[in-house]
């Protein structure tokens, strides 16, 4: 679980509040005289008197040795422009007004992800495509309860992943990508096309419908553990700082531990979520695995993926072209399972005939 250090007056008090988020944040609660009992983290909760000058001493000191990334929410009362004004100065990143709120307390640590949906008119490509609209609909359930440590639908996911397939039947792979990359979210926009890319090799593998329908959910849950990391990071306009890659690198793990909880969810499901970074010479994360230590969907997730990275949008870099992704598949050789890289030549040839 995600560290999260509650400072406080009061401990007994705050520890209430946090109750409903101890699925999802292992939380160390500290009293002012136990501060030297840790180390500033990620993630931090303060709750002080402000009227009180030792607290704010005590605190200001402490709060000098978190990390430069490090969010800290401080706790004030709702009316209080005064108490606002001290929160900044001590080091706070952001505020929340009491009684505390579970969920927007969350959306002050990562981020509001309902924002990452956007308005209608903010995705063109939904339009006339309704596998589009049920994959859009089903990530933004899958984010929004794994961002509250919630119990996920399976029923639903699978229910939009047979939409999925049915709309790559109907439209075409070419037609999918070229309706997803115009998604404003480049969360959203990635997790689209690895739905689409997988479920589509399905296809071309010639699998059956019901393994079609396992890797478009496959797909869209694949980064489940991106709710659990800032959207800041996530939605990042240009490449990630080394501290922020480190975080991002966490997510394979944070999707394992919001999925633990989903009695229904196969196993396959969560193999793929934390393992979709291996690589089969041994190089990936977040547990090193190789060669069969790998499964065969994993292997065809990773693939997806990483194409997927390649060929979308970003405001930063323009989108690859698809004979050009794919040969970054093939220089990645060991990495990736040679059979299912040369069977993966057909999605170069969708991808190419888009104007990117």
């Amino acid at each position: 679980m995600i560290p999260l250090i509650a400072i406080s007056g009061e401990p007994t008090e705050i520890e209430k509040s946090l109750q409903q988020l101890r699925g999802i944040f292992d939380v160390q609660l500290l009293s002012l005289d136990e501060l030297s009992l840790a180390t500033p983290g990620e993630y931090t909760l303060v709750d002080i008197e402000f009227k009180n000058a030792l607290h704010i001493v005590k605190v200001r000191e402490w709060l000098r040795r978190k990390p430069s990334h490090a969010k800290v929410v401080f706790v004030i009362d709702r009316a209080s422009r005064l108490e606002e004004a001290q929160a900044g100065a001590i080091g706070a990143t952001c505020t929340i007004h009491r009684p505390i709120d579970a969920k927007n307390l969350l959306a002050k640590l990562w981020g509001d992800f309902s924002k990452l949906i956007g308005e209608p008119q903010e995705f063109p490509g939904r339009k006339g495509a309704p596998g589009v609209v049920a994959a859009v609909d089903s990530l933004q359930d899958i984010f929004s309860t794994a961002c509250l440590g919630a119990p996920l639908n399976a029923a639903a996911i699978e229910t939009a992943g047979d939409c999925v397939v049915a709309e790559l039947e109907a439209q075409g792979l070419d037609g999918w990508i070229d309706a997803v990359r115009t998604h404003h979210s480049q969360t959203y926009q990635h997790c689209l096309l690895v739905t689409g890319l997988a479920a589509a090799f399905g296809q071309h593998l010639g699998v059956c419908r019901a393994d079609r329908n396992r890797l478009s959910a496959a797909g869209m849950l694949h980064d489940i553990g991106k709710a659990r990391i800032p959207v800041a990071i996530l939605e990042k306009p240009g490449p990630l700082d080394k501290d922020e890659l480190a975080i991002m690198r966490k997510h394979p793990e944070h999707g394992l531990s919001a999925l633990t909880t989903v009695p229904s969810l196969q196993p396959q499901m969560l193999d793929i979520v934390v393992h979709h970074h291996e690589y089969l010479d041994g190089s990936g994360y977040p547990h090193g695995l190789s060669s069969s230590e790998i499964g065969d969907l994993v292997r065809i997730i990773t693939i997806a993926d990483v194409f997927g990275a390649l060929i979308e949008r970003r405001s930063y870099k323009p989108p690859l072209t698809g004979h050009a992704a794919y040969q970054i598949l093939c220089d990645m050789g060991p990495k990736l399972d040679r059979d299912l890289v040369r069977e993966f030549r057909f999605a170069s040839e969708y991808v190419s005939a888009i104007a990117a």
